[in-house]
């Protein structure tokens, strides 16, 4: 990450990096040869940028290869098509494999005092439609998105915030663009990094069809009644969705265009032809020409997976699967399993809602001597075994041992199975009266019946809540579990509906002291633990609730010294206090880590690390292994069904 140096004015530069160099001469796509012959394209030297970003991929450890070929995958649900954008990995800066910072569709970046932030963007790079990429993009966003009180009715997103005030957003030229606060906001370069990014432009040619202070009202009103829509913004908004990718009309950077239509349960990618990044032997990425997502139920992906019917494959994989899909490898069916380490903080964590609407509940959660207890009630050993032949690490929620903030104290604080221990604290709250068939009792006279919701997608979280029913009992809580659509459960929590969920850790289990520790504190309503917390927090105050416990107003307050301050070793500091205060509260209670997550890999595709890290954020699954550089050694006589 960029380095703080000691003057008066900092500026620090983001440059492309070191291995990027004068590409050879341009070789035309065969994929798009007939449109350039038909004079309905232009040739690839005027669809890339003046300065593209040029790869040297012997510089990385790869070999360079053709381009060509279709890229099997399956999803369990249509809006995955989204998957194209987190895997696609085109961002204004993003991570490289050593988590380092670079600029990818910006051209650099200049930091001055962390607060002030110009953007260059490379000169000529164009949208996926051929249309220029400019600073319009950006201050069409500012000005008539992020601004617009009718699309944005909250106000500006949170993101444009530091310390309550509003960025200002200025476009001094074409291609340069100024963000800048009064004070520093270390977080900034990370949020645009995303695996979900912080979108600060939008293709305004586009939009602007469909916005109020572009078109005539007449014919925006015929336009908002052939979309059965009641407001030109929710057209808008319906239309923007660079995120989602489910609107093949809207121009995009990333390496492949949505090219489905209609609601089949199969969806089409091509290549962009004015993808700004190109190989040193002038061979523009991505090197695959298609990518086919089909939507199955989750249940069959691993069964697909086994009959060889993905090229590249982990989601809706997990460390079950792995014997079926080795015997698939002894089968033939023309594929390589391999192991990568989990960087989430969790494979299985329940989340008490602190939130949760009922008062007698709400006030029994939020008792840590509650949580505490639930944590040692957990017989980890006996899950690992169970599920996982012991190769898990047994755990609280807690950073991985490759981070510098790992510690073991946290990951055995309260996560050690003590059923007496957990039974004496029970008692300590009161809870000493139970019902015949040992179930303790509410102090309303309610039997303990702790609701967990889960999405029901993964059967080892099923597993593990049976195996924790039975080792409950023995504290007298009866767990009840409750599988829900993955959508329902996240609306049911983030209302306060939802007695206590089970997901994944912490997206990032290997923070370093430049990661902001935001993701600790109650910001975010996507933290199970305090739902309306993080809403009053992202919106303002508008809606929600403030924290009102000690330890989240604690956490608050560590997130906001974090973010004022540049010194590595304070910062470090803050990161240690946060992570002690989550092992001794267990707010989310953690039950195993570091289990591998398989990756089905065709045996014909190349440029696939061997050994990778499989993270949502930062990482964005394979986004940070570049899957724009992987391709087919036999692209060509590739037969795809």
């Amino acid at each position: 990450m960029y380095r703080f140096l000691s003057a008066l004015i900092v500026i620090i530069c983001l440059h492309q990096p070191a291995l990027a160099q004068t590409p050879a001469a341009l070789q035309e796509s065969s994929f798009w040869a007939q449109e350039v012959s038909a004079g309905n394209m232009p040739p690839v030297a005027e669809r890339l940028p003046v300065d593209p970003l040029v790869v040297d991929l012997t510089a990385k450890g790869r070999t360079y290869g053709q381009q060509g070929g279709t890229l099997r995958t399956l999803i369990s649900r249509s809006k995955d098509v989204r998957q194209m954008v987190v895997y696609g990995y085109a961002r204004l800066v993003g991570y490289d494999h050593n988590y380092e910072i670079y600029p990818d569709i910006l051209r650099d970046v200049e930091v001055e005092e962390g607060r002030k932030f110009t953007l260059h963007l490379r000169r000529g790079h164009k949208w996926s439609d051929g249309q220029p990429f400019t600073s319009a993009d950006f201050e069409y966003y500012w000005r008539h998105v992020a601004l617009n009180k009718e699309l944005s009715p909250s106000g500006p997103p949170q993101n444009l915030f530091v310390d309550g005030v509003l960025a200002s957003m200025t476009f001094p030229d074409a291609h340069t663009v100024v963000i800048e606060w009064p004070t520093p906001n270390p977080g900034f370069l990370q949020l645009l990094a995303q695996a979900s990014p912080f979108l600060i432009y939008r293709p305004a040619h586009y939009l602007k069809q469909f916005h109020a202070d572009f078109v005539d009202k007449k014919d925006l009103r015929k336009q908002i009644k052939k979309a059965r829509v009641r407001t030109w913004a929710a057209l808008h908004n319906g239309l923007d969705n660079m995120y989602k990718f489910d609107n093949p009309a809207l121009p995009t950077l990333q390496p492949w265009i949505n090219a489905s239509a209609g609601k089949s349960s199969q969806r089409l990618f091509v290549r962009n032809p004015y993808y700004h990044r190109v190989d040193k032997r002038g061979v523009q990425l991505p090197y695959i020409d298609i990518v086919k997502m089909t939507v199955v139920g989750g249940g069959l992906i691993a069964a697909k997976a086994n009959a060889g019917e993905v090229d590249l494959q982990a989601r809706g994989l997990d460390f079950p699967d792995i014997s079926i899909l080795k015997k698939g490898e002894v089968d033939g069916a023309g594929y390589k399993t391999l192991l990568w380490a989990n960087s989430t903080a969790n494979q299985i964590a329940i989340y008490p809602n602190l939130n949760f609407a009922d008062p007698v509940w709400r006030e029994v959660i939020r008792d840590v001597r509650f949580r505490r207890a639930l944590s040692m009630g957990i017989d980890r050993r006996m899950i690992n075994r169970a599920l996982y032949f012991g190769l898990a690490s047994e755990g609280g929620m807690t950073a991985l041992p490759a981070s510098p903030f790992y510690d073991t104290a946290n990951v055995y604080k309260w996560s050690v199975y003590y059923p007496a221990k957990a039974n004496a604290l029970l008692d300590e709250m009161g809870l000493t009266e139970r019902t015949a068939d040992g179930i303790r009792l509410l102090p309303d006279g309610r039997p303990m019946e702790f609701v967990i919701e889960t999405a029901g997608e993964r059967k080892e979280v099923e597993n593990a809540l049976a195996i924790i029913t039975d080792t409950w009992r023995e504290i007298g809580v009866k767990l009840v579990m409750r599988p829900l659509d993955r959508d329902i459960l996240r609306n049911r929590v983030y209302s306060g509906l939802s007695m206590a969920a089970v997901w994944f850790g912490w997206d990032n289990g290997l923070p370093q002291p430049y990661t902001p520790p935001e993701y600790l504190a109650p910001k975010h309503q996507e933290f199970f633990a305090w739902p309306k917390w993080g809403q009053y927090y992202q919106t303002g105050g508008e809606v929600g609730e403030a924290p009102d416990m000690p330890a989240p107003k604690r956490l608050m307050q560590l997130s906001y010294d974090w973010s004022h301050t540049t010194d590595p070793a304070l910062r470090s500091e803050i990161w240690r206090e946060m992570l002690a205060i989550h092992a001794d509260n267990q707010f989310g209670i953690g039950i195993l880590a570091q289990a591998p997550q398989p990756i089905v890999v065709s045996e014909r595709l190349r440029n696939v690390p061997e050994t990778g890290k499989w993270a949502w954020d930062p990482g964005a699954h394979f986004g940070i292994h570049r899957i724009d550089e992987f391709y087919y050694e036999d692209a060509f006589q590739q037969f795809t069904q």
